[in-house]
């Protein structure tokens, strides 16, 4: 005989441990029992379902047939399937009222007694379809995160890309997301961008990064109230992940100080940040729609002393001093390069002696 009330017991306590909600349980093991009725009694083919009363452990089982005419079939050119059909004026004999399309229910006997096997058979799709619903709740809890960050301790590394433990399920961190030059140990906890959760047979694939500008974008969001709150707002970021990145901020309410807020009192939430990010520079910067104010605090800490544009070709000409010079196109040309992503200028840094010589 099978036991309902026990089985029903054991499979909320496996819920219970995955953190599977009690409907979805009571669905699975309505699944199973099904499945387990069509088996031991030979129905493959037909639509059998059961309802569970998880009180009593009583169960209903039917048949599920669609309602049919000989004229239906004909016109759609269809054989009649007594396994999944029944004609209008059988389905009539035990429900008036129905009509062609409706789904009838046939309830079926013996809806108590499984036997061993189909007891057994129950068993193996509960186990089944709880990994199923599993995975899919999982799959749906960390797509609601994307974009967004999250916390993982490092697991393992295996060619190049880190598996961090998110807490119910595992990240992949590729390396193309990753900081460069940035080592990772076991059981580290970082912060991460989750950018996109994707369906497979084994359990969702959650790809995760540190290296994009929306990482950055979200610590700082994290730090901020003003951010938050929308009082100051992120007009643009350029990043080169584990060295250098400039953020233009702007103020929506005159008597808040952007650049100050994103500092924080003695540096501390850009400190937050930095030290999350491994030491990376950040400099923020005031966004203005003024084109040269713009460029020219985006080359900030160098002062620059004028600026030519070119509208149409998108271009930029800026003099410096020359002790400001190295400092305005930073090593390896950093400076200059982010300030041109940022603004999203060409910018061609001279100093008045290098003006001088090219109109010569």
């Amino acid at each position: 005989m099978f036991d309902t009330k026990q089985f029903i017991a054991a499979v909320e306590q496996l819920a219970a441990e995955k953190n599977i909600p009690q409907e979805r349980v009571l669905e699975t093991v309505e699944f199973a029992i099904a499945a387990a009725y069509k088996k031991e009694h030979n129905l493959q083919g037909q639509k059998i379902k059961a309802k569970l009363d998880p009180k009593t452990g009583k169960t209903k089982i039917w048949q599920e047939l669609s309602i049919v005419t000989e004229k239906s079939l004909e016109k759609e050119e269809k054989t009649f399937n007594p396994k999944k059909q029944i004609l209008l004026k059988d389905a009539r004999k035990k429900k008036k009222n129905v009509k062609i399309g409706d789904i009838i229910k046939v309830p079926l006997r013996g809806s108590s007694d499984y036997g061993r096997i189909a007891s057994q058979t129950a068993k193996q799709v509960i186990i089944q379809k709880l990994k199923e619903v599993e995975r899919d709740i999982v799959f749906q809890e960390y797509k609601t995160k994307e974009n967004e960050v999250v916390s993982g301790i490092v697991q393992r590394e295996e060619r190049g890309t880190v598996f961090f433990d998110l807490g119910r399920t595992n990240g992949l961190l590729l390396p193309q997301e990753q900081i460069p030059f940035e080592h990772y140990t076991t059981g580290q906890r970082l912060r991460l961008l989750l950018l996109s959760v994707k369906e497979d047979s084994r359990g969702p694939i959650i790809l995760l990064s540190r290296n994009r500008p929306e990482f950055l974008k979200k610590l700082l969001e994290m730090e901020v109230p003003e951010i938050t709150n929308g009082s100051v707002e992120i007009k643009a970021i350029a990043r080169e992940a584990g060295k250098r990145s400039k953020i233009a901020v702007a103020s929506k309410e005159k008597s808040i100080d952007p650049i100050g807020a994103c500092v924080g009192q003695r540096g501390t939430r850009i400190s937050a940040v930095i030290n999350e990010l491994n030491g990376e520079n950040i400099d923020i910067v005031l966004w203005s729609d003024n084109t040269k104010e713009f460029i020219a605090n985006a080359l900030s800490p160098a002062k620059v002393l004028d600026i030519t544009i070119n509208a149409k070709n998108k271009e930029a000409e800026v003099l410096v001093s020359a002790d400001q010079l190295s400092l305005a196109i930073g090593k390896g040309g950093q400076n200059v390069r982010l300030a041109a992503k940022l603004t999203g200028w060409k910018i061609d840094v001279k100093s008045p002696d290098q003006k001088e010589k090219d109109k010569k």
